[in-house]
């Protein structure tokens, strides 16, 4: 059998796989990817076809106008590979997964958990704290060196936020309190940003309207993305989520438990790839009719490499001794919600050490 091909040339695709990837990111539009032996091949017309080892698959993105065949679709039902459709720009539309998978006594627990007011804001609480912890840390980080005065005095209010968690009697106090959070920590993190050809002071989205507010946006797609995967393969609902809520029916866990990550996975890369200059602002296209900015095909792909090389640092979680990779990391979270949901023991958010 030959061996799996990657080719780089002035024609090649911009699909995206490599062998350290987890996550095949289905990007270009036109692409088919079909089924041949024990591997995935991804084909645009008239360029070098991508074969990919199924065995090395564990979630794909598949982004706008894109064809799976019917062979795909079940092999991915059967191994249990996510397949996660979003629009183009990289909107959540739905997954595929199959049925067989769903754990219907894990499910009721959910349900129940789901109308204990005591469980919702233990684990809400939990999330909040660490999203905040994390925050602080990114900015105390980037700050060291620098020692700029709005940051400094960002840090002192989200510490205070912090403090007062503790003496929130609500899920309404804890959203509060996220929120303020978020109104000190975003103007900050733009103080941060040392490219003068890039600016940044207050986050937006649906649509971004500016490249940086792009990047978060479309790195917390993909992060949100790979938090679903996990959720998915434990077992549990998406739906039953704990923090956020609404009318509509969407994955409020995934949404839930990508919270404490943000700053972690996101916000850092975000930042060190606009200081280090890997993107220019031509690299963005704007949206005439809604005014939304992004990443045109080519620099999308820069960055999926970027996202996927960051998922795949190591760090120390407290769970195990060895050191994990994020994405690794971002598993053993959606277990701990897992074993809080199943043995009652008290959701622990991760935090990344200084």
């Amino acid at each position: 059998m030959s061996q799996p091909r990657e080719v780089d040339n002035s024609v090649v695709q911009k699909n995206s796989w490599h062998r350290e990837m987890a996550a095949i990111y289905l990007i270009e539009q036109g692409t088919t990817i079909y089924k041949e032996y024990q591997r995935f091949i991804i084909y645009v017309s008239e360029k070098p076809k991508l074969e990919v080892p199924i065995r090395e698959v564990q979630q794909i993105l598949v982004f706008g106008n894109i064809q799976l065949s019917t062979p795909v679709m079940q092999v991915c039902l059967r191994e249990q590979i996510a397949v996660v459709f979003l629009s183009q720009s990289g909107r959540y539309h739905g997954h595929l997964w199959s049925s067989e998978f769903r754990d219907l006594d894990q499910e009721l627990v959910q349900v129940r958990r789901w109308g204990d007011a005591a469980f919702q804001f233990q684990v809400s609480q939990a999330i909040v704290y660490g999203k905040l912890m994390n925050s602080k840390q990114l900015l105390l980080r980037f700050n060291r060196k620098r020692k700029l005065p709005d940051v400094e005095r960002a840090i002192i209010g989200i510490n205070q936020d912090i403090e007062a968690l503790e003496f929130s009697e609500s899920l309404d106090r804890l959203r509060g309190y996220e929120g303020i959070g978020a109104a000190r920590y975003f103007p900050a993190l733009g103080q941060l940003i040392t490219n003068s050809r890039f600016e940044f002071s207050l986050r937006n989205r649906q649509p971004p309207t500016d490249p940086v507010n792009s990047l978060l946006s479309f790195g917390y797609t993909l992060l949100f993305n790979n938090v679903l995967g996990f959720i998915i393969a434990e077992g549990l609902s998406p739906y039953l989520g704990n923090f956020h809520y609404g009318e509509r029916q969407k994955p409020y866990l995934a949404f839930d438990l990508m919270e404490e990550m943000r700053s972690v996975v996101v916000d850092s890369l975000v930042l060190n790839i606009v200081n280090h200059s890997l993107f220019k602002p031509q690299d963005f296209d704007t949206v005439p009719s809604t005014g939304g900015v992004y990443l045109n095909q080519s620099a999308r792909r820069v960055f999926l490499k970027q996202f996927e090389t960051r998922m795949n640092e190591e760090v120390s979680h407290p769970d195990l001794q060895s050191k994990v990779t994020y994405r690794q990391a971002i598993q053993l979270q959606v277990r701990r919600y897992k074993q809080s949901l199943l043995s009652g023991v008290s959701y622990e958010a991760f935090l990344r050490a200084m």
